[in-house]
């Protein structure tokens, strides 16, 4: 693959078809795991217990620690790490509710701007701005 490829995935949880990008980050990412000699039948995360790919669950109780150990209040895990992403995507990406929606496989933008957690506050603070 190179950089712009894209790949057709079904999603396990939900059985929707999903599309994923290889940008350049993940290029760079698959070079490096490729030339330490793994192959791409391998895992990208490896678990601890033999060639087995790291759980869903494992990575949440990695996620808790990690916040745990520098005292972030709240809980966090491995679906933080999705809203996380959507939330970048639109604060600093400027990117619209109805692109994140198609992504996260959402039926509706509405569910979307639930997910990410639009606030009143956000609201207010457009119904500001002034037009003309």
């Amino acid at each position: 693959m190179k950089v712009g490829d894209t790949l057709i995935i079904r999603e396990g949880k939900t059985g929707k078809r999903n599309m994923l990008v290889m940008n350049k980050s993940i290029y760079k990412s698959m070079q490096c795991f490729l030339e330490r000699g793994n192959t791409d039948d391998e895992p990208l995360f490896s678990s601890r217990k033999g060639n087995k790919a790291v759980t869903i669950q494992c990575v949440n109780n990695m996620m808790k620690k990690w916040a745990g150990e520098i005292n972030l209040k709240g809980n966090y895990g491995a679906h933080t790490l999705r809203k996380t992403w959507g939330y970048v995507q639109r604060t600093i990406y400027g990117v619209g509710f109805e692109i994140l929606c198609k992504r996260f496989n959402h039926s509706s933008p509405a569910i979307t701007m639930r997910y990410l957690g639009i606030e009143d506050k956000e609201v207010q603070n457009i119904l500001m701005n002034e037009v003309g």
